[in-house]
C-alpha cells in the first residue's frame, strides 16, 4: 500500500528515476493505493537527455510495493521496494517505456496491463 507523498521508484526506461505519488483518480479522496492501482505521480529524478523532466506530472500503475499484498486463494505477496510504471496517458493501460526492470505482479496482467506483464522480465 502507497499513500499520498509516498517516493516511488520508477520501474521503466522512460527517462523517469524517481517519483512522488500525488493523488489516485478516480478514488474520491482516498488516500491508499495498492498493486495494480493507476496513479497521480510527479517526477522527482529524471535522466538528463530524457522527454520527462523533473517535475513532470504523469499516470503511472504500481506494480510493486513492500506491504504484503493478499491474493484471492488466500496467499500474500510482498516485493523489497515500491515501484511504478509510467503510462501514455490516463486512459491508456500501455506503458510509455519500452522496457521494465524487475519483477512484477501477477496482478497486474489480470487488470488488463498485459504489454507491461510482457514486457517485464518475471512475472510473481
Amino acid at each position: 500500500m502507497l499513500q499520498l507523498r509516498s517516493v516511488i521508484k520508477v520501474a521503466d526506461n522512460s527517462g523517469a528515476k524517481e517519483a512522488y505519488m500525488i493523488g489516485i483518480p478516480k478514488k474520491g479522496n482516498k488516500k491508499i493505493a495498492c498493486i495494480g492501482n493507476v496513479i497521480n505521480v510527479v517526477v522527482r529524478k529524471a535522466d538528463p537527455y530524457s522527454p520527462i523532466n523533473k517535475g513532470d506530472k504523469l499516470a503511472a500503475v504500481i506494480v510493486r510495493t513492500r506491504k504484503e499484498y493478499r491474493r484471492r486463494d488466500g496467499s500474500y505477496i510482498r516485493f523489497d521496494d515500491n515501484a511504478v510504471v509510467i503510462l501514455m496517458d490516463k486512459t491508456s493501460k500501455d506503458p510509455k517505456g519500452t522496457r521494465v526492470f524487475g519483477p512484477v505482479a501477477r496482478e497486474i496482467k489480470d487488470m488488463g496491463f498485459n504489454k507491461i506483464a510482457s514486457l517485464a522480465s518475471e512475472i510473481y
